[in-house]
């Protein structure tokens, strides 16, 4: 059969507009209703992300949902740690930021600052905007994110396509989300809290709840680089 004939025989179906709509209202929520989502659109929410694809199928992702007493004693740990140490996350991060990266996360970062009212400069005030990560921004429930140590970095990055799907699904079903690599800054106050291994590496966390649409952090979005600026064609 000739290329030809293969593109006559294997026509695409019509496009389905459902995950183009998800991308584009989804968001990173950093302002939360104190309103808990109901245990089985939680159940459902995670039962859609664990259809993520991941290498060998080991599906290293562990994941602990935190909510009332449980997630405020985690809240106040991790507080207690952030005020007294420095961060030492199991997964280094990054060393700086250069070039588009560099520009791209300044203009994340002011434009947070400047929808809550923080002036470029008031190192106070975007220090207290960025202990919000540890209150989970009010939201009613955060999920821990874990891996298996010896999977190593791979096993991140699968977890990274997990924390993407729960993201997608819990949008699907009208819940809010943001993922927080800061709370990952301090693991042994999330494994001394849970009662985890050593062996189990924290990746990071997600904020889940439904979105307080009157605050002013959920009033900025971000952009994204064009396809040129991030894709080359090779024939």
């Amino acid at each position: 059969m000739s290329d030809l004939e293969t593109a006559q025989v294997f026509k695409p179906a019509p496009v389905d507009f459902a995950l183009e709509a998800l991308l584009s209202r989804r968001h990173s929520c950093r302002g939360f209703l104190p309103q808990p989502v109901p245990r089985d659109v939680l159940e459902r929410t995670l039962a859609l992300a664990q259809k993520t694809p991941s290498w060998c199928n080991a599906q290293p992702w562990q994941v602990h949902v935190l909510s009332g007493a449980a997630k405020d004693a985690l809240r106040d740990a991790l507080l207690a740690a952030t005020d007294s140490l420095a961060p030492a996350p199991d997964f280094p991060w990054p060393t700086r930021y250069e070039g588009c990266y560099d520009a791209r996360r300044k203009a994340c970062g002011f434009a947070l600052y400047a929808s809550v009212g923080i002036a470029r400069g008031d190192r106070a005030a975007s220090a207290r905007q960025a202990h919000e990560n540890f209150r989970f921004f009010n939201a009613p429930h955060v999920a821990i994110v874990t891996t298996a140590k010896a999977l190593g970095v791979y096993g991140a990055v699968d977890c990274g396509a997990y924390v993407n799907n729960l993201m997608l699904a819990a949008e699907t079903f009208g819940v809010a989300s943001v993922a927080q690599a800061a709370l990952g800054a301090h693991p042994h106050v999330v494994r001394n809290l849970l009662g985890l291994p050593a062996e189990r590496l924290v990746v990071c966390g997600v904020s889940l709840g439904y979105e307080d649409r009157a605050h002013p952090a959920n009033g900025f979005r971000t952009d994204r680089a064009t396809l040129a600026d991030v894709v080359q064609w090779h024939e």
